[in-house]
C-alpha cells in the first residue's frame, strides 16, 4: 500500500469533502495538505504537497473541514482553535484559550456547528461565524476520545476515557446531556454508526471489545459485545454502501498496529488491510470524492507516514477468498491478526492515552 511520507508524527487526518485532497495534523503543530491520484490503482499512486503551515509549535490533535471544503478547522495541545483557508493554506482566524485543557477532538456536526472535546472531558459547541462558544457540557471527567453525529435526531454522541458515553441534543439550550450511559468499566475510545442497522452504533474499547449500543433500547448500556481484537480499538470507520452494498463492514484501528475489516451481523474478521508495525493506529478516515465512489482509507499511527489503502482492491481479495472457501469447503490460509490469546491491551506502555507520552523527547522544529 502507498505511503505519504511525513517528517514528523501525525495525530489526525481528514479528507476534502469533494476533491482528492487529504490534510494531516502533526505533532510539531504543522498542518499539511496533499493531493493524490484517487482514480489510479495502488501501484500507480502519486501524491503532491499543496501547502504546509504551522499555526503553533504545539501538537495539532484534530482536524475537520467545512461542508464546502474551503475551510479547515484545527485544534491543538495549546488549547487553541485555528481556521485555515484551504485555497491558500493561510490561517484566517485563531481562537486562543478555546478550552482550559488541551483539546483532543473536533467534529463538524452541522454546516455552522463545530464540536470540540478536551483532555478534561469538557465538550463545547461553536458557530464558526461567531465569536465565543455556543454551549458547554461538563458531564465527563476524563478525555473525550471521539464524536459521532446522528443527523436525524440532531444528537451529538461523545465517548470518553471515563468509561461512559453521552448524548447531547443540540436543538435545546440545556447544558445537561439528553442521555448518559452507565460506567462500562472500560475506556471508550472510538465510535461509529452501522449503516444497515439504523439504530445501532459500535464503540471501540481499551480491552479490544466492540460494544454495540442500540439507541432504541436506550443509551444506558450496550446490548451486545463483539470480542476478537487482542488489543484496544482506538479508531473506527464505517465503509460506505458503495464499497459494501447490503453488508455492514467497519474498519478498525488497534494498538497492535493493524487495520482490520470486520463484517457485523453475522460477524467475522475479513482480514488485515494495513499494518503500522509496532505503532498503535490513532485515526481512520475515508475519502469523499465527488467524481467517483469512496475507496481510499487513510490511517495514521506514531510512525512518520500517512498510509493510504485502496479498499476496493482489499474487498475484492476478500471476495476471492470467500469463493475459495465455498469451492473446497476450507478457509484459505490467512493471518487476519485477530482472535487468539491476546493480552486484551492491558499493557500500559502500549495503550497509554495521555498525549504527553507521544510528545516526550520530541524537539519542535524551529519556526
Amino acid at each position: 500500500m502507498p505511503d505519504i511520507p511525513l517528517k514528523n508524527q501525525p495525530f489526525d487526518l481528514t479528507f476534502h469533502p469533494s476533491q482528492p485532497i487529504v490534510y494531516v495534523g502533526l505533532l510539531t503543530g504543522e498542518v499539511k495538505a496533499y493531493s493524490y491520484s484517487a482514480d489510479l490503482p495502488e501501484t500507480d499512486f502519486t501524491h503532491s504537497e499543496l501547502f504546509s503551515t504551522r499555526p503553533t509549535k504545539r501538537s495539532c490533535r484534530g482536524l475537520a473541514t467545512s461542508v464546502s471544503g474551503d475551510r479547515l478547522y484545527t485544534v491543538t495541545k495549546d488549547k487553541t482553535m485555528h481556521t485555515i483557508d484551504t485555497a491558500s493554506g493561510t490561517v484566517v482566524e485563531t481562537t486562543e484559550g478555546a478550552h482550559e485543557e488541551a483539546i483532543n477532538r473536533i467534529l463538524l456536526a452541522m454546516p455552522n456547528m463545530l464540536a470540540t472535546g478536551d483532555d478534561d472531558g469538557v465538550i463545547k459547541l461553536w458557530d464558526p461565524r461567531k465569536k465565543g462558544e455556543i454551549r458547554k457540557y461538563t458531564q465527563h471527567f476524563d478525555f473525550i476520545s471521539d464524536f459521532l453525529w446522528l443527523e436525524d435526531k440532531k444528537h451529538l454522541v461523545a465517548t470518553s476515557g471515563d468509561g461512559t458515553l453521552s448524548v447531547m441534543d443540540v436543538r435545546t439550550n440545556k447544558t445537561e446531556p439528553f442521555a448518559h450511559s452507565e460506567d462500562q468499566e472500560d475506556e471508550l475510545l472510538s465510535i461509529t454508526s452501522i449503516k444497515g442497522q439504523k439504530h445501532e452504533n459500535v464503540v471501540g474499547t481499551q480491552r479490544g471489545i466492540l460494544s454495540i449500543f442500540n439507541r432504541s433500547a436506550g443509551w444506558g448500556d450496550c446490548v451486545d459485545r463483539v470480542p476478537g481484537h487482542p488489543h484496544s480499538v482506538d479508531a473506527l470507520y464505517t465503509l460506505p454502501a458503495s464499497l459494501a452494498p447490503g453488508t455492514d463492514i467497519i474498519a478498525t484501528g488497534s494498538s497492535d498496529g493493524l487495520v482490520r475489516l470486520v463484517q457485523l451481523f453475522p460477524t467475522k474478521v475479513l482480514g488485515v488491510v494495513a499494518d503500522h508495525g509496532a505503532f498503535p493506529v490513532e485515526r481512520l478516515k475515508m475519502d469523499m470524492p465527488s467524481s467517483s465512489p469512496s475507496r481510499w482509507l487513510g490511517s495514521v499511527s506514531h510512525e512518520n507516514a500517512l498510509k493510504m489503502t485502496d479498499l476496493g482492491d482489499a474487498l475484492e481479495e476478500s471476495d476471492e477468498e470467500d469463493d475459495a472457501r465455498d469451492s473446497d469447503g476450507r478457509a484459505p490460509d490467512r493471518d487476519d491478526g485477530a482472535g487468539g490469546d491476546g493480552d486484551n491491551g492491558d499493557d500500559d506502555d502500549d495503550n497509554d492515552r495521555d498525549g504527553e507520552r507521544h510528545e516526550e523527547g520530541i524537539v519542535a522544529e524551529p519556526s
